[in-house]
C-alpha cells in the first residue's frame, strides 16, 4: 500500500467509524429498549454475561456465537475498568459490538478487493477505497449495524474466512468458517464456497492445460457455446473420476470437508438445522426465477411461498413490496419473470472475467443459501451480494460514486423513518419502527 494510499484509507475508516458512533448515539437515544429480535438477544447475552450458559431462549433460532463472542468482548471491560454486569452487557454496548464488527467488516473488505484485484493495475488506490466505503454502507448491511443482530459478525467471519481462503490459509480459513457458522448456520454454504473456489482454481489450471494440449482456443472463449459446456462437463466428469484428482483435491481441501462432516453432524444430533422455533423458520423450494421462461412461470405459479410473518408484520418493508406490489393482482408475480431473467443474465455476465467453475460453485452456493428460505428478508442476500460485488471489475469512478450516493440516499431514507416516523399498534402501547 502506498503511503497516500494508506492516509486514504484511514481516512475513510476513521471518518466512517466517527460517523457511524454519531449515528448510533442518536439510534440509542431513540430506542433505548431491545427492538424486534433484539428482544431475544439481548436477554440471551445478558444471561451468558453472567455466567447462565445453561439458559437458552426456545425463539432462537441460531447458535451461540453471538453470545459467547459479546461475553468475550466485554468481560474484559468488567475486569479492565471496574464497571459492572449491568453495564458493560447492557442492550447499547452489546449493540456497539456490532459497530465494533463494522470496522473489522470495512478493513476485510479493502484486504478482499486488494487481493481480488491485485493483477489489475489500471485500479487505482482511490478506487480500491472507494469501492471499500461502498461496500460499508451497502444498505440492508449497514441497518443492522446498529441493532444486536447476527449479521455484523456473521459477515465479519465469513469475509474472514473468505480472505484466509484466497491466501491459502485453509485451517484457519475452515476455523473462521466455523465461528461464522456459530452466528447463523447457513453459513456453512460459504464455507463449502471457499472450498469449492480452491477446487475451481485447480479445474481451471487443469482445464487450461487440456486446452493447450489440444491446441484449442484459450479458456476465455470456451464462455458461451451449448458444444463448449459439453465439453467441459466432459472434462469435469473424467477430471472428478480420477482417483489421483481426487486425493488431490481432498489433501487440498480437507479443512473445509471436516468442517462440512461437522455440520452433517450438528444437523443429525439436533434434527434439523434450526436450533429453538423452528416452526418458523421451514425449509422449502422457495424459487421464483430461473433462466428459462417457462420453467420460471411453472416455478413462480407451484413454488411461491407466502411465510406468516411477512403478512403479518407491518414493520417489515417486504411486508409493504408483498402488499403493494405482489397482491395487486394475481399476475403480478407472473409479470416480474422477465426482469427476474435478464437480472440473472446481467449478474453471470458481471462475472464472465471468473472462470466456469468459479461461477458453477458460486451460483450454486446462492441457490442453497437463497431458495430453502420461506422467510423473505433482504439481510439474507448480504453475503451473497458481497460476494458477487467483491468479484466482478471494480467500477470506474463515476459509477462508484453513483452506487455510494444512492447507497447513502437509501440509508438517510431508512434511517429517518425508523427514528421519526413512529406508529403503534391498536393492541399495544410500545412503539413501533419501520426497519429492513
Amino acid at each position: 500500500m502506498e503511503r497516500s494510499e494508506a492516509y486514504g484509507f484511514s481516512a475513510a475508516i476513521s471518518g466512517a467509524f466517527l460517523f457511524s458512533c454519531l449515528l448510533f448515539s442518536a439510534l440509542n437515544r431513540e430506542q433505548r429498549a431491545p427492538y424486534m429480535d433484539e428482544a431475544f438477544h439481548v436477554p440471551q447475552a445478558q444471561a451468558y454475561c453472567e455466567g447462565l450458559f445453561q439458559q437458552w431462549d426456545p425463539m432462537i433460532t441460531t447458535l451461540p456465537g453471538l453470545y459467547l463472542m459479546s461475553v468475550g468482548i466485554v468481560k474484559p471491560a468488567i475486569w479492565l475498568f471496574g464497571w459492572s454486569g449491568s453495564v458493560v452487557c447492557s442492550t447499547g454496548m452489546l449493540r456497539f459490538i456490532n459497530l465494533l464488527f463494522s470496522v473489522g467488516n470495512f478493513y476485510l473488505l479493502y484486504l478482499l478487493l486488494c487481493k481480488i484485484h491485485h493483477k489489475n493495475k489500471t485500479v487505482s488506490g482511490f478506487q480500491r477505497i472507494l469501492s471499500t466505503l461502498t461496500l460499508a454502507m451497502f444498505p440492508t448491511l449497514y441497518f443492522f449495524t446498529f441493532l444486536y443482530y447476527t449479521d455484523t459478525g456473521s459477515v465479519f467471519f465469513t469475509l474472514f474466512a473468505y480472505l484466509m481462503c484466497l491466501y491459502g490459509n485453509h485451517k484457519t480459513s475452515a476455523l473462521l468458517g466455523f465461528c461464522g457458522f456459530m452466528f447463523r448456520q447457513t453459513n456453512i454454504i460459504w464455507t463449502i464456497f471457499c472450498g469449492g473456489s480452491v477446487v475451481a482454481q485447480k479445474l481451471s489450471e487443469a482445464w487450461k492445460t487440456e486446452l493447450q494440449k489440444k491446441k484449442e482456443e484459450r479458456i476465455s472463449a470456451m464462455k458461451g457455446s451449448f458444444s463448449e459446456l459439453i465439453k467441459v462437463l466432459q472434462f469435469l466428469t473424467e477430471y472428478i473420476m480420477s482417483f489421483k484428482n481426487l486425493v488431490t483435491l481432498i489433501v487440498l481441501t480437507w479443512p473445509y470437508i471436516l468442517l462440512v462432516i461437522v455440520f452433517f453432524a450438528f444437523v443429525v444430533i439436533n434434527g434439523g438445522i434450526v436450533v429453538g422455533d423452528r416452526s418458523s423458520h421451514e425449509a422449502c423450494f422457495h424459487i421464483p426465477q430461473l433462466m428459462l421462461i417457462a420453467i420460471s412461470l411453472f416455478l413462480v405459479w407451484k413454488f411461491t411461498y407466502v411465510h406468516k410473518y411477512l403478512i403479518g408484520d407491518n414493520r417489515h418493508y417486504t411486508f409493504y413490496v408483498w402488499r403493494k406490489v405482489f397482491q395487486r393482482h394475481d399476475l403480478v408475480k407472473y409479470i416480474f419473470v422477465p426482469a427476474y431473467i435478464f437480472a440473472g443474465w446481467s449478474l453471470a455476465d458481471s462475472l464472465k472475467s471468473k472462470s466456469i467453475f468459479w461461477n458453477l460453485i458460486y451460483f450454486v452456493c446462492v441457490f442453497a443459501v437463497t431458495v430453502p428460505q420461506k422467510l423473505l428478508e433482504f439481510r439474507y442476500f448480504i453475503l451473497p451480494f458481497l460476494i458477487y460485488r467483491l468479484n466482478i471489475p471494480v467500477p470506474p469512478l463515476s459509477r462508484l460514486l453513483l452506487e455510494l450516493t444512492l447507497y447513502v440516499v437509501v440509508n438517510a431514507v431508512t434511517f429517518h423513518l425508523f427514528l421519526n416516523k413512529t406508529f403503534q399498534w391498536p393492541n399495544s402501547e410500545e412503539i413501533q419502527r419501520f426497519m429492513w
